[in-house]
């Protein structure tokens, strides 16, 4: 989740619906009085941080993520006097005082390094204080992904994301692991599926699946690249999401 990728946050805001439902169902995950103090650990452009602020009638929000469009539409989108929000790479996060909780919705699966994040999610954390997240777990998209990497190893694509893997789509078990090395006193990790069919197959697939393989492809090519692979996928664009769930204790 380095901040030199920025998405392109409008976009997203308008064919992201599957992430921001599962995000809604997310909250109702955390224990909130309503006072508390949460971090949203990629907040993209808000729509689902103010969800979450709706949660915390008496509390605030710290509104994070690596693009700066998307901060950009969230501090826009959201109350300044409740929500403060930052670019930030989620591996060097370092906040002034604890939070309550960490909240974080489709993100991990962008960051290489999980061992760095949680070890900072943790630090972020007071004693006692929830994460709960969730991302893509091990086969995940697996059908696109084919796809992707068929077309993407052919010329004139090949030279530039032949070998390019974004993802880290990682299982309960490690992930269970890695949270408890990190000083996570409580971990549960479990995987769900989810079935998503965007109605602006180009758009969602360009935005959500595509863009970090675009940012690699010199302008001319970008669109013929998107093209073949929603012919390789067929008609409709159908995705069989797997998430992987977090909900641990620090």
């Amino acid at each position: 989740m380095k901040a030199t990728r920025d998405w392109d946050a409008r976009t997203y805001s308008r064919v992201g619906t599957p992430m921001a439902q599962w995000g809604e169902r997310l909250i109702d995950r955390l224990e909130l009085r309503g006072d508390e103090t949460v971090l949203d650990a990629g907040c993209g452009s808000g729509g689902v941080t103010a969800k979450l602020l709706d949660r915390l009638p008496h509390g605030r929000v710290i509104a994070v993520d690596g693009s700066p469009s998307m901060v950009a539409a969230a501090r826009e989108a959201l109350p300044a006097d409740r929500v403060q929000t930052q670019v930030c790479d989620l591996t060097e996060l370092e906040l002034d005082e604890p939070v309550d909780a960490v909240f974080s919705n489709a993100v991990f699966h962008w960051i290489s390094d999980h061992d760095r994040l949680f070890a900072a999610l943790r630090a972020a954390l007071r004693p006692g204080g929830q994460l709960v997240a969730q991302c893509g777990g091990e086969g995940n998209i697996a059908a696109l992904k084919a796809v992707m990497r068929e077309v993407g190893e052919r010329e004139p694509y090949g030279e530039h994301i032949a070998d390019w893997r974004p993802w880290n789509y990682a299982a309960p078990i490690p992930t269970h692991d890695r949270l408890r090395r990190a000083g996570f006193a409580q971990a549960r990790c479990w995987r769900t599926e989810e079935r998503a069919e965007p109605e602006d197959a180009a758009g969602f697939a360009s935005t959500v699946c595509l863009g970090s393989h675009l940012d690699r492809l010199p302008e001319p090519l970008r669109d013929a690249y998107v093209a073949e692979v929603l012919q390789g996928v067929g008609e409709p664009l159908v995705l069989d999401y797997v998430r992987l769930n977090i909900d641990a204790r620090a």
